[in-house]
């Protein structure tokens, strides 16, 4: 599990995996009526274990968004200081507020990837 509780593989895996057996059935050349039948519950498969994962990665894209807009919030102080600060701290203080929001970023960057990763492997099952 990530920082955020979201899967780290599992469901990436699980998706990589339904779009190779919907290759290979492709392959196969089947022509049965059964075949409507295994396509559809492919693609169900996917939507069962790939959906929580993905609707996960959005929620926490979506957090570190938010958390993004409040840092922002503090660092309007910005504009209060100056380039001779007496209190050094200040300078520091400003510092990790940006250093958080690139953890962050990245954090929700990786969300969005995986999102979209998700998104064309279940375009494939389909």
């Amino acid at each position: 599990m990530t920082k955020y509780g979201l899967p780290e593989n599992s469901a990436a895996e699980m998706a990589i995996t339904a779009a190779r057996l919907a290759g290979l059935i492709d392959e196969a050349g089947l022509d049965c009526r059964c075949r409507s039948k295994l396509d559809e519950t492919l693609s169900r498969f996917a939507r069962l274990e790939i959906g929580p994962a993905a609707r996960g990665h959005l929620t926490n894209a979506r957090r570190q968004r938010a958390h993004i807009e409040t840092i922002l919030l503090f660092l309007q102080d910005l504009d209060e200081i100056g380039e001779a600060e007496r209190d050094i701290s200040v300078y520091q203080d400003f510092a990790l507020l940006f250093d958080d929001i690139a953890a962050i970023a990245m954090d929700g960057a990786l969300s969005m990837r995986q999102l979209g990763q998700f998104a064309a492997l279940i375009a494939i099952v389909r």
